[in-house]
């Protein structure tokens, strides 16, 4: 796959499949979107489909946290919170939300890239 096939969520820093560094790169930009004790596992760097499956259901996950919180925030703070207070924590949730659709986005493309090696280092291509 050459730079020009990548898909437009490809992380920046993160090497084309099929180059040498490919896998190391695509392990630490992953390292670095999914909590810090998850370096704790040598076998999440040892094969990194593993990792990317990982942060593929983390980051999933904190984005639908960061939608249910967008849809309960002001119900949830508006007692305890001035409305302009409340306004700043929807931007914020928004702003969150985006990055993270953004970020999800990105290690599905890795966790594909990631697949596709794996299937053919297992079938001997």
């Amino acid at each position: 796959m050459s730079e020009q096939q990548l898909p437009a969520a490809w992380p920046a820093g993160v090497h084309p499949p099929g180059s040498e560094s490919f896998e190391r790169t695509a392990v630490g930009w992953l390292l670095d979107h999914v909590p810090a004790d998850y370096r704790m596992h040598g076998v999440l760097s040892r094969h990194p489909v593993a990792l990317s499956r990982l942060a593929r259901q983390h980051v999933a996950s904190s984005l639908e946290g960061a939608r249910q919180g967008y849809r309960t925030a002001r119900v949830e703070l508006r007692d305890v919170l001035p409305p302009h207070a409340i306004d700043q924590v929807m931007d914020a949730y928004l702003t969150e939300g985006r990055r993270m659709a953004s970020v999800l986005r990105a290690v599905e493309a890795l966790d594909d890239a990631l697949r596709a090696a794996a299937a053919q280092q297992a079938g001997g291509v």
